[in-house]
C-alpha cells in the first residue's frame, strides 16, 4: 500500500481589505488545487494586515467567534468544492477572551476542530500578548482525509517541544502558518536562517515533513514598520529544504511525499523506539529544578 500526499506553502501581501485578502487567499489556494495540492497552507492572519506591531484596542474588534468568521466560512465551501485540506489562521472571540486560532477544515467541508496558539510573544513590532490569551487546548493532530497532520502557529515553531508532542500523537506532516519579518527596533536583525533551521529542526528530528507559509509585504503602523520576508519553505524528513520561496514573491509551493514510506523510515531508524521519558522530568520546569 502507499499513500501519498501533496501538499502546498503558500505566500501573500495583506491589506486592510478583508474581503480583498480572503479573494486573494483563494486565487493561491486554487492555484495550488490546480497542481494537485491536497493539503493547502494558507499564513498566519491573513484576513487582515499583522496588527500587532501596535497595542490598540481598536484592533480587537477584528476578533470573531469560530461559527461566525468570514474566513473560515468561506474556505468550508472551497475546502468542499476542491477536496482540499485546509488550516485556517484566524483571531477568535469567546466571551472576554481572545485567542490566536486555528480551524482545520477538512476536504469535506466540516471544521474538524480548533488549535489556539500556545506561546503568545511580546516584543517590539509583535505585541501578541495585547492581543491574545494564552492558548488552552494543548497541542493537537487531527485525521484529515489525506494524512494525520499537527499544526502550530508562529511562535510556537521555536519549541521543539511542540513538534515532539506533536509527533508523539502521531502526526505525519507539521504546518506553521506564520508572520515573521523585520525587527522594528534594529534594522540589522534578519532572522530569517533562524527561523527556518529551527522548523528544519523539527522536520529531522522526528523525521516529519514541515511546510511553513509565511506573508510578504512591507506594513507599518505609526512609526513602526515590518517587512515581511516570506521565504516560506517545505521540508522534508532529514530536515532538507525541498522547495523554498523568494522573500517578495506571491507564490505557491508544493510537493509530495509517500506516508507509508515516512512511516517505516521513523520506525527503522529508532528515535522514537530509543526515548527515554523517564529522564525527562525537567522539561516540565521552567528552571530545570523540580526539587522543590
Amino acid at each position: 500500500m502507499v499513500r501519498k500526499v501533496k501538499v502546498a506553502a503558500t505566500q501573500m501581501s495583506c491589506s486592510g481589505d478583508i474581503d480583498e485578502n480572503i479573494r486573494k487567499a483563494e486565487t493561491l489556494v486554487r492555484e495550488a488545487a490546480a497542481q494537485g495540492a491536497q493539503i493547502i497552507l494558507l499564513q498566519e492572519l491573513f484576513e487582515t494586515p499583522y496588527f500587532c506591531q501596535k497595542e490598540k484596542s481598536d484592533y480587537y474588534a477584528y476578533a470573531t467567534e469560530l461559527e461566525h468568521n468570514k474566513a473560515v466560512n468561506h474556505f468550508k465551501a472551497v475546502a468542499k468544492e476542491l477536496q482540499v485540506v485546509l488550516p485556517i489562521s484566524f483571531y477568535e472571540k469567546k466571551n472576554y477572551a481572545r485567542y490566536n486560532s486555528l480551524a482545520v477544515i477538512d476536504a469535506d467541508g466540516t471544521v474538524l476542530g480548533k488549535y489556539r496558539k500556545s506561546h503568545i510573544p511580546d516584543g517590539p513590532g509583535y505585541e501578541e500578548k495585547f492581543y491574545f490569551n494564552p492558548g488552552d487546548t494543548g497541542f493537537k493532530v487531527w485525521n484529515t482525509r489525506y494524512a494525520k497532520i499537527g499544526v502550530g502557529v508562529c511562535w510556537d515553531q521555536w519549541y521543539p517541544e511542540a513538534a515532539r508532542v506533536m509527533s508523539l500523537m502521531g502526526a505525519e506532516i507539521l504546518f506553521y502558518p506564520t508572520a515573521i519579518g523585520s525587527e522594528p527596533q534594529d534594522g540589522s536583525i534578519d532572522s530569517k536562517d533562524h527561523w527556518q533551521t529551527c522548523m528544519l529542526g523539527h522536520a529531522a528530528a522526528n523525521l516529519i515533513p514541515v511546510v511553513a507559509s509565511n506573508r510578504i509585504g512591507e506594513e507599518t503602523d505609526e512609526e513602526s514598520s515590518i517587512n515581511f520576508y516570506g521565504s516560506s519553505f517545505i521540508a522534508g524528513p532529514q530536515g532538507n529544504k525541498i522547495v523554498e520561496a523568494g522573500r517578495d514573491e506571491q507564490t505557491v509551493l508544493v510537493s509530495e511525499f509517500d506516508l507509508d514510506a515516512l512511516e517505516v523510515g521513523r520506525i527503522e531508524w529508532g528515535i522514537f523506539r530509543d526515548r527515554r521519558p523517564e529522564l525527562y522530568r525537567l522539561i516540565a520546569s521552567y528552571d530545570g529544578d523540580l526539587t522543590f
